[in-house]
């Protein structure tokens, strides 16, 4: 096992931070935690990498217990949100300086920063200082800095949330390419629910200092254990009981998950945009709504809609479903869900 985290609670006066968390990540794999600020998983993050002591519980990494170890005997490399380069070293200063507080010989050092250097993608700019690089060349110098002295476990807290879109994108594909080669056990922190489906291999989801659900990025999206894991990883309508009719059969009534209630409970309804298919004339289970909106995002097509109960639904479809160039907004349209989510919920709280 790469990390084992075993019952662990951290609080910051009355306030708690991590819950009585258990999560075990593979050796070799890359697991991010998912969730919003204040949910917990930076301090996760930290308490793994020994920068903060747990108040209860155990950690171990690669099979030793490290809850009392200090962060120089843990052997993580850690990546900050903001680089955290120094200024006045060159690259090649800053991917070395690991290196020399463990005091690797000099032509041992070099061989290692030429290494990762082409590791990275930055060959030609050790000679550089940081105010010369771009944010993402930054970052991935504070990468090859964590790699430098050969850590068991690589963490990362929010790498790429300082970066702008494009950016993003195209470290997250790196870093998988990366991961890919290198096989580290790898942990990243992100509210980014786009970033963790791209990069990870699980999802822990937390909320509120506790984990709502750990799997594979498939299982997140589409078996969400808990209202807030199917609130927050990616795009839904929340609706009142009854405001839409539940799927017939043979139009996805069964592909509702076994954790969610049947549509018996007081719950409210959670519905994907992309479930909710968008008619101009009444189909067998349609129900009518009226077109507030209609955006273009390419092949697709987003539509606000309002219901006769006053509520507002958003469907995401193919623009062949659709004769998008005769409508406009005032139009009266006609919807069905393909799928609806209730949950049952939880009286032991």
């Amino acid at each position: 096992m790469g990390i084992r985290v075993a019952n662990v609670s951290k609080h910051f006066g009355d306030f708690r931070a991590v819950d009585n968390v258990s999560v075990d990540v593979e050796t070799g794999s890359l697991v991010a935690l998912l969730g919003p600020s204040g949910s917990g998983k930076s301090t996760l993050l930290r308490l793994i990498a020994g920068l903060e002591g747990t108040d209860s519980g155990r950690i171990w990494i690669t099979g030793e217990e490290a809850t009392e170890r200090s962060v120089q005997d843990r052997q993580v490399g850690f990546v900050f949100q903001h680089f955290a380069l120094f200024k006045h070293r060159t690259v090649r200063q800053n991917v070395a300086f690991g290196l020399e507080l463990r005091r690797w010989k000099k032509e041992a050092i070099r061989r290692r920063v030429d290494e990762l250097l082409e590791l990275v993608q930055l060959q030609g700019y050790g000679g550089r200082y940081p105010s010369q690089l771009s944010g993402g060349q930054r970052q991935r110098v504070a990468l090859a800095r964590a790699l430098a002295v050969q850590p068991r476990v690589l963490l990362l807290d929010e790498p790429f949330s300082a970066l702008d879109a494009k950016v993003r994108k195209e470290l997250r594909a790196w870093l998988r390419n990366l991961h890919s080669e290198m096989h580290v056990t790898t942990v990243i922190v992100t509210h980014d629910q786009e970033e963790a489906m791209e990069v990870a291999d699980r999802i822990v989801v937390m909320n509120e200092g506790r984990i709502e659900q750990i799997g594979s990025p498939a299982e997140i999206y589409d078996q969400p254990a808990t209202p807030f894991v199917m609130s927050f990883v990616g795009a839904v309508n929340v609706l009142p009981q009854g405001a839409m009719p539940l799927p017939q059969a043979g139009a996805g009534a069964g592909m509702r998950p076994a954790t969610a209630d049947q549509g018996q409970g007081n719950g409210p309804m959670f519905i994907r945009p992309h479930d909710v298919e968008v008619y101009a004339s009444p189909r067998d289970g349609s129900v009518p709504a009226r077109l507030k909106r209609l955006t273009h995002m390419g092949r697709d097509l987003q539509a606000e809609l309002q219901l006769e109960s006053g509520e507002v639904l958003v469907a995401q479809f193919p623009r062949e479903q659709i004769n998008y160039r005769e409508i406009q907004a005032g139009d009266e349209l006609h919807v069905i869900s393909r799928q609806v989510r209730t949950f049952v919920p939880d009286y032991s709280i």
